[in-house]
């Protein structure tokens, strides 16, 4: 499958800005469960949480979702969904939906095409205004994601409305944004090691021709026909299994680079008032109990959730745009 060809005229901000929105939904609708379960892992350890005769105990990705399922039942995998979706629609559609036109910002005119710098400064750029947007709606899905974890007297929120509300009754309005600094922080790493990596590792599989999509009649596959560097190509090199092995490699990388990062903003935004001072404090307290691997707590059930995530979001994202393109692309 190759899915629909790419359009002859190039879709709007407007139309990647809320195809990205969508793409990531459905991605967080097929990958939810994996990242309640990094949440889980993540702050399995956290002073605050007690460790009664009682206590849960999760291990590893499968061994967590299959106690989660069994302790909570099968809804708690989903818990926090509906705030995963409010942060997906205005986060995704930020990050993602305006990566190009920002890209086209940093490219100095007259380029032939976009630098290596310009890009990582584009997923910088995206992923900050995303998250100044996007925080409160990604404090209440960690929260809820956590609640699993804590005794049912001790658990605060009986739905998303009422999370919202009694964080900022209890917290004030600062609390909404718990965790801003590390989440823009992580979501700079993760724009880098995610957008720029599936940019250029697409941009080198096109010039390279090597997933041509082409099923040759016999033994011997199409020989691709040779084009300048300086052309973009296009038919059927732009495909699902070049967007799949782009996306893959992209959710490797971005989760290699921001798992800890990523760690410390989960801690620091499931944390109660005074829990922690700042930011790097949450940091030492997981250092001084969990030491260096601590950083890297639920790596497995990250990179599952991130690299499926990627391969679920950017194929979804790819051909949401095609679609878009269709009313404009068909002849009266």
């Amino acid at each position: 499958m190759v899915g629909l060809k790419p359009p002859e005229v190039p879709p709007t901000a407007v139309v990647k800005f809320f195809s990205a929105g969508t793409a990531a939904c459905i991605a967080d609708l097929c990958t939810f469960p994996l990242d309640t379960a990094k949440v889980r892992l993540q702050i399995q350890g956290e002073v605050r949480i007690p460790r009664g005769a009682n206590a849960v105990e999760y291990r590893g990705v499968l061994g967590t979702l299959s106690t989660m399922v069994r302790t909570e039942g099968p809804r708690s995998l989903y818990s926090g969904l509906v705030a995963g979706l409010q942060r997906q629609m205005s986060f995704a559609s930020i990050r993602i939906g305006l990566y190009d036109s920002v890209k086209q910002l940093y490219t100095p005119k007259g380029a032939e095409s976009t630098g290596l710098l310009a890009r990582l400064l584009a997923g910088c750029t995206t992923g900050a205004v995303a998250v100044t947007c996007a925080q409160p709606t990604d404090v209440v899905k960690v929260r809820f994601q956590a609640l699993g974890a804590l005794p049912e007297s001790n658990r605060r929120y009986s739905g998303t409305v009422d999370a919202y509300r009694t964080i900022a009754r209890e917290e004030g309005v600062r609390g909404l944004w718990r965790g801003t600094l590390p989440n823009i922080a992580r979501n700079a790493i993760i724009n880098c090691g995610e957008l720029v990596t599936y940019d250029l590792i697409k941009d080198t599989l096109l010039r390279a021709q090597l997933m041509t999509g082409e099923g040759g009649t016999g033994d011997t596959p199409p020989r691709p026909i040779p084009l300048p560097k300086s052309l973009t190509p296009i038919l059927p090199l732009d495909n699902v299994p070049c967007h799949f092995v782009a996306a893959f490699g992209a959710g490797f990388c971005a989760t290699l680079v921001a798992s800890p990062v990523d760690v410390v903003k989960t801690r620091y935004m499931n944390a109660g008032p005074g829990q922690y001072r700042n930011v790097p404090s949450c940091l030492l307290a997981l250092l001084l109990h969990d030491g260096i691997a601590g950083l890297y707590k639920g790596f497995v059930p990250s990179f599952l959730r991130l690299g499926s995530w990627n391969v679920v979001m950017f194929i979804s994202y790819e051909q949401l745009q095609r679609v878009a393109a269709l009313p404009r692309s068909t002849p009266p």
